[in-house]
């Protein structure tokens, strides 16, 4: 009985020291960007799990068991919202069990939340396609609405994980003096393409555009989320010839047969912007999907 007692304490010592230890802070991110923005604050604090990549449409997504399982662990969820991910998220977060990450939860964060949103539907009719009552709800692209959407997830990792609430501080002012003037910096190289005439497959692009001050025609998509219809390909041709743009843009995600249709047809050259971090090989965070993205559309108009 002497040497089985001593055993028995030493097994409670190994079965308890798990649990002693600091933990990271699960966070699940719907989207790159987030994982990317969560990654610059968090730093070795956070263990994060990204949803989808910059080649999956976020509309639309499976709820398959391995993203179930990844909501299960998330100690905080950040997505993008406004509907983005109406289809699949509602059913992870239910799935998963765990009441702090549910809406109104201490445990998740919606973006889009944060922020002024365009494109505001005047009414909702889902003949009209891939409505978003909210608004539009890709937001990234503007890096004043980076900045927002930072400064309230280091107040929400600071609520999650009250012990390293320093070092989320700190990394969030790190970020922030470091974007700001990357933000001014982008802001400078940019002003050339102010008032350039461009058209979007879809409205992805819409925060972008506004921020740069470029001139949007209308997309290539009638009707958000549905594909191009001959007829409204022939009627933007028409309306091209007579006013043309500079540019047709398109995610890495959305199908090439009609801007490169469109671009054959009227000579306007066809581009691929990144869209979200990961986009492509030179888009690897947050300042360099940016970097990327001004410098395609600055080398694509010849400036």
């Amino acid at each position: 009985m002497k040497h089985i007692l001593p055993l028995v304490s030493f097994l409670g010592l190994i079965i308890a020291a798990p649990f002693s230890a600091q933990a990271k802070v699960n966070l699940f991110a719907c989207e790159p960007e987030w994982a990317a923005l969560a990654r610059e604050i968090g730093g070795d604090e956070v263990e994060i799990f990204t949803a989808t990549t910059a080649r999956q449409d976020p509309h639309y997504v499976r709820a398959k068991p391995s993203l179930i399982a990844a909501m299960r662990k998330a100690d905080l969820v950040v997505c993008t919202g406004a509907s983005l991910e109406t289809g699949w998220l509602p059913v992870l977060l239910q799935k998963s069990g765990k009441a702090s990450i549910q809406p109104g939860g201490v445990g998740l964060l919606y973006a889009a939340e944060l922020v002024r949103l365009l494109d505001i539907p005047d009414r909702l009719d889902r003949a009209e396609g891939d409505i978003h009552p909210e608004g539009n709800p890709h937001m990234h692209l503007d890096p004043h609405n980076i900045a927002l959407v930072a400064a309230a997830l280091t107040e929400r990792l600071k609520l999650v994980d009250a012990a390293n609430a320093s070092s989320y501080q700190a990394g969030f002012d790190a970020f922030s003096q470091k974007w700001r003037q990357a933000v001014q910096r982008w802001e400078t190289e940019a002003a050339e393409l102010k008032g350039v005439y461009v058209v979007a497959h879809h409205k992805s692009f819409a925060y972008l555009l506004t921020w740069l001050g470029m001139r949007k025609a209308v997309t290539l998509e009638a009707k958000a989320g549905i594909p191009p219809a001959a007829s409204h390909l022939q009627s933007l041709l028409q309306t091209l010839r007579q006013d043309p743009a500079r540019l047709i843009i398109r995610t890495p995600y959305e199908p090439d047969d009609a801007s490169e249709w469109l671009s054959e047809k009227t000579g306007t050259p066809a581009l691929v912007l990144p869209f979200t971090v990961g986009g492509d090989a030179k888009s690897g965070d947050l300042f360099a999907l940016f970097d990327r993205t001004i410098s395609l559309l600055k080398s694509a108009n010849g400036v």
